[in-house]
């Protein structure tokens, strides 16, 4: 650093783009730089260092990473002593090409190398320009992320991805699976419910596949239900082909675990489910959900739907049009297929054309809008369990939450703590939000606490 830094404590900032991985992962960078003595300032205008975490699982992610990466020139040249980092995805893939087309960086650094950011941040140290390694086992251990205090909180499970879809970068940027221990996170949730978090969102590539030797999925679900003040579980992303019974049996057994699962159908072509690696039938997929729905009659399945996958002809199409008629999806992610460099897809032939990939994009949008709206409406006239998540975007008297099955809620505050469960009787939709009133909560709150399991049972 510049000399006129050496004597005060540096500060820096993080810009986070994709997904909720990224976002731990930028909390687990903030923590290493803390406990070395930076000052987290959460405001590029002053930042000694900004790094910026991307996201390389679409092309669109990347462009708006390298817009932002590219309209960052002048915040460089205003003050000469600070440091610009890509971190992330982008940084693992790009490497070398990131520093070539912006000359103006100090250092890439990949999700496997966080730990090195305080040395290459020290005098001299910034010819180290590029730290793209992978590892085979957690290199996280021990460090502790630095979060916003709040309700919700991430906890990565896993890192990394064994399946190798044909369209999907990940197995090359994030490496191979590997398991935290579970110990390890039970100690950190253990400390996030001292700090007044309720909610814990369970995160890896693929969370079905968490297995630590001696725990598998099912298993960490129930140790974290055991532990006290956390009320709410969520996780994300699971892998059709290796959503077991046992965890479904977990989400029914256990009311702390909410009833929702993101579930990634991708297409509802066998043809096309081959071509991607998917290691599933359509059939098989249907067959899951009923599963799900036998097991948690209310659940609620989300899902990423992909058009335009080279190859793909209108009877594979529609056959991934019907699917969506046939599960209906609470909601959807949807998007079209886009080349990335380095996947066996980028490869295939037959593409089709930038039109009829958007043609098919806007069909499949606006029959999950109807289904989703349609869904919303007929949750009016009922009552469910909402946590208070934060302020409303539309008025500070109001509560935004969700419900157990990821809906959002707008209710009225009516001296109602944050983070409490509460029943709520959804009254309207607006657009495309549920609005609610609260119900006697005091009575609720014990119905809440006879309802769960104890552990061990």
């Amino acid at each position: 650093m510049d000399k006129n830094t050496k004597n005060r404590t540096l500060s820096f900032a993080i810009e986070t783009y994709g997904c909720q991985m990224n976002k731990y992962d930028s909390e687990i960078v903030a923590g290493i730089l803390v406990a070395e003595g930076y000052k987290n300032c959460h405001d590029l205008t002053v930042a000694d260092i900004l790094l910026i975490n991307t996201c390389s699982v679409r092309d669109h992610a990347e462009k708006r990473a390298l817009g932002r990466i590219h309209s960052l020139i002048h915040w460089k040249e205003e003050v000469p002593h600070r440091k610009l980092g890509i971190i992330g995805c982008m940084a693992q893939r790009m490497g070398e090409t990131l520093l070539q087309r912006n000359p103006f960086l100090d250092f890439v650094v990949g999700p496997d190398d966080y730990r090195r950011l305080p040395e290459i941040l020290t005098d001299g140290q910034c010819g180290t320009r590029i730290q793209t390694r992978l590892c085979s086992e957690e290199v996280y251990n021990s460090i502790v992320p630095h979060r916003k205090l709040g309700v919700t909180g991430w906890v990565a499970i896993m890192r990394g991805c064994n399946n190798f879809c044909s369209y999907c970068i990940v197995p090359y940027i994030r490496g191979q699976e590997r398991s935290r221990r579970a110990d390890e996170i039970l100690r950190e949730i253990e400390r996030m419910a001292e700090q007044g978090f309720v909610e814990i969102v369970l995160l890896g590539q693929n969370v079905n596949s968490y297995n630590d030797g001696q725990y598998r999925f099912s298993d960490l679900l129930k140790s974290v239900g055991c532990v006290p003040k956390i009320q709410r579980i969520r996780f994300m992303t699971s892998h059709p082909k290796d959503l077991s019974e046992d965890l479904l049996e977990v989400m029914a057994d256990n009311k702390k675990v909410c009833h929702h699962i993101h579930l990634p159908a991708q297409s509802g072509s066998n043809q096309i489910l081959s071509k991607m690696n998917r290691g599933y039938t359509r059939e098989k997929y249907l067959e899951l959900v009923q599963r799900a729905r036998t097991y948690v009659p209310d659940v609620a399945i989300t899902t990423d739907i992909l058009v335009g996958f080279p190859g793909e002809t209108e009877s594979d199409f529609l056959d991934t049009y019907t699917l969506i008629q046939k599960v209906r999806f609470d909601d959807a992610f949807m998007y079209r297929y886009s080349p990335r460099e380095g996947t066996k897809a980028a490869q295939l032939k037959n593409e089709l054309p930038e039109e009829e990939k958007l043609n098919r994009l806007r069909r499949i949008i606006k029959l999950q809008r109807e289904i989703s709206l349609q869904k919303k409406q007929d949750m009016i006239g009922r009552r469910f369990e909402v946590l208070a998540e934060g302020a409303s975007k539309q008025s500070s008297e109001e509560w935004m939450g969700k419900t157990s099955t990821n809906h959002v809620v707008i209710f009225p505050k009516n001296n109602l703590p944050l983070g409490q469960p509460t029943e709520v009787l959804i009254k309207e939709l607006r657009g495309s939000t549920l609005w609610g009133t609260p119900q006697n909560t005091e009575n609720f709150t014990g119905q809440l606490k006879s309802r769960s399991k104890p552990c061990g049972s």
